[in-house]
């Protein structure tokens, strides 16, 4: 497939609860909304790629999901979405990645109660040099570690790679094995919450991954400036102020949208242009709503 961007990590069901107040312990509360859809950090940026990026460029999602009954209904709702997907362990019998997530109204925070990928790490064996065939952009969530590696290595090493694939990182959390990964990255997008190894602030994250020889890098802090350091300069960039409904998914979505920006932008632009996009996510509940509510973002 000509012109996609790879997305790789967790791919998770959520299901997620609007309520008033968080629940105390021992109650039981009734919710004003929930949803239920496919998600995980690289799978909401994925959707959030193929949403703003469709029909020019096409989203391709890899990682795990398996012959699960609940498995297909994250196959269909990908396919809703027009998500390309490969399954690393597509013979796996156990349930996929279910998140659990409350999210309070008056605020938009949200608690998240989750397995992620720690019982469905997967090596890089299954992996052909093919799946770069036409791809434009990586994005890697750091949640499969091994097919992270290989397909950055793939990127960077293989001869019949012509044009030179930006590798994007989301840097959500600092996660063991990262460090095999970072090597290969053109773009650093990470949380406040990234802190590699003797890492205790911003400067000292900045540091260690300029050391590495990434080039662009930019930590965002929610409703704060994000600051960036791009080329040795290093700059911050105002993101819009809103009354957030849901803060779900908003950082996932931000990578998303910086993938797509970063196709025709420069770094600074696509990462102003991609907070836009997360805040508009904002004042919606769920990770989807703001892609009906808003369709004139393309």
């Amino acid at each position: 497939m000509s012109n996609t961007a790879l997305f790789v990590g967790l791919i998770t069901i959520d299901m997620v609860y609007l309520t008033a107040e968080m629940p105390d312990p021992n109650q039981k509360i009734v919710a004003a909304d929930y949803t239920i859809s496919a998600g995980g950090p690289a799978t909401n940026a994925a959707i959030a790629f193929s949403y703003l990026s469709r029909p020019h460029h096409l989203a391709h999602l890899l990682g795990v999901v398996g012959q699960h009954p609940i498995a297909q209904l994250i196959r269909a709702d990908l396919g809703q979405q027009q998500i390309m997907l490969t399954d690393l362990d597509p013979n796996r019998l156990d349930p996929p990645s279910v998140s659990s997530i409350i999210v309070t109204a008056a605020t938009g925070d949200r608690a998240v109660i989750s397995i992620n990928a720690t019982k469905s790490q997967i090596d890089s064996q299954p992996i052909s040099p093919d799946i770069l065939n036409g791809v434009k952009i990586i994005l890697i969530d750091g949640h499969q570690i091994a097919a992270g590696e290989k397909i950055a290595r793939l990127a960077k090493t293989q001869p019949s790679t012509i044009d030179h694939i930006p590798i994007v990182i989301d840097g959500g959390s600092w996660k063991p094995g990262f460090e095999t990964i970072l090597p290969f990255v053109d773009y650093a997008i990470c949380s406040a919450n990234f802190l590699p190894p003797n890492c205790k602030n911003q400067d000292d994250v900045f540091a260690y991954l300029a050391e590495l020889g990434i080039t662009h890098i930019a930590i965002t802090q929610g409703d704060r400036p994000i600051e960036y350091l791009s080329h040795g300069q290093r700059g911050n960039i105002s993101v819009p102020q809103i009354k957030p409904v849901d803060t779900l998914a908003a950082g996932d979505i931000f990578h998303g949208a910086f993938c797509h920006y970063i196709l025709g932008q420069e770094f600074i632009t696509a990462l102003a242009s991609a907070a836009k996009i997360a805040a508009e996510a904002c004042q919606s509940f769920g990770s989807r709503q703001w892609m009906i509510i808003n369709t004139t973002n393309k």
